[in-house]
């Protein structure tokens, strides 16, 4: 059969790049599957949450946010604590029409100030029947050298300290609707923290990358502690590594970066970076998956239990830390 002038066009062109199309062929084959690769795991339990109450920190972007419409669509009661009330009313609104559930409720929480985590959880205790899961998941990355109110060092404020007493406020009522649980959110940092217990707050020596590997060591070390005082209560802590994302918590770091890395190596990160709705699959597995049921002090990523850096199974450095925690944070 005569192929036409345009026909032949194409199979003249296909035949002297055919190389070409095969490379980019191969290549773009590649990055779909890198890409699918990068998402990680989904969480594949349906299970509903009607009737139950839900506190997730820094709920009003990022993960969280996606975390919290989920389990909103799930008939969960969602509490979103944030600092920024305006962002945590949008945000709220949006997970109210995309999940078809308008109890989905805004309390202010700045875990950068004893005192906001305190008013809060006399908030919560006051004004809540029950909490049946706490998400610890609000954090801030590589920030400058920043010094909270109360004088400790920001990132190890935000992403320990404050969860750390807003848990130990709450536990009562967790104990009081058992099965509960409690999940914080670390990351895969904590592969290379060290926790300086002669300088917590780092002022002999700053450095936001060893501050925040040292702030999410932490909180795997508080979920290993917590989760040895709380057998036989019903209440399970576990932690997790949600993956690299694409949110705003970088926003320290971005302007660090030079200009010429930026336009080399961020096109491919777009690609290979989680969003935030993979992101959250992991906190939503370790939120609602029935399989989960009474399994405490483990470590997960991708929807799987994983292993810990082996400094975040060290029991004395646990107990050492939650002992300071405690002094810092004024718990007896």
């Amino acid at each position: 059969m005569e192929l036409s002038g345009c026909a032949k066009g194409i199979r003249d062109f296909v035949q002297e790049h055919s190389s070409g199309i095969t490379v980019a062929v191969v290549a773009g084959v590649g990055l779909v599957v890198l890409r699918r690769w990068f998402a990680g795991g989904k969480c594949k339990s349906r299970a509903r949450l009607d009737g139950k109450t839900v506190l997730i920190t820094g709920a009003n972007t990022g993960i969280g946010k996606a975390t919290a419409e989920e389990l909103a669509c799930r008939g969960a009661r969602v509490i979103l604590g944030c600092r920024d009330l305006t962002r945590a009313n949008k945000a709220a609104e949006e997970i109210r029409q995309n999940s078809g559930n308008g109890n989905v409720v805004v309390k202010q929480l700045d875990l950068a100030s004893l005192q906001s985590v305190r008013q809060l959880a006399k908030d919560i205790l006051e004004s809540e029947d029950r909490l049946d899961i706490l998400i610890n998941n609000a954090g801030i990355m590589m920030c400058p050298q920043w010094k909270t109110r109360d004088g400790f060092e920001m990132q190890l404020a935000v992403n320990h300290l404050g969860h750390f007493l807003l848990t130990n406020s709450l536990l009562d009522l967790l104990k009081k609707s058992s099965p509960s649980r409690i999940i914080n959110v670390s990351s895969l940092a904590h592969e290379k923290g060290q926790i300086n217990f002669d300088d917590i707050n780092l002022e002999a020596s700053y450095d936001p990358v060893t501050s925040y590997r040292q702030s999410k060591l932490a909180n795997v070390l508080f979920t290993r502690e917590l989760a040895a005082r709380l057998k036989g209560t019903g209440v399970t802590a576990n932690c997790l590594h949600p993956g690299v994302i694409r949110t705003e918590l970088g926003r320290h770091l971005m302007p660090t970066i030079p200009v010429w890395k930026k336009v080399v190596f961020f096109p491919f990160l777009l690609l290979v970076f989680k969003t935030p709705r993979q992101g959250a699959q992991t906190t939503i597995h370790c939120a609602v998956d029935e399989d989960l049921e009474g399994v405490t002090g483990v470590y997960f990523a991708d929807c799987a239990p994983k292993e810990t850096a082996p400094q975040g199974q060290d029991d004395e450095a646990a107990k050492r830390l939650w002992d300071l925690s405690a002094q810092m944070v004024g718990l007896s």
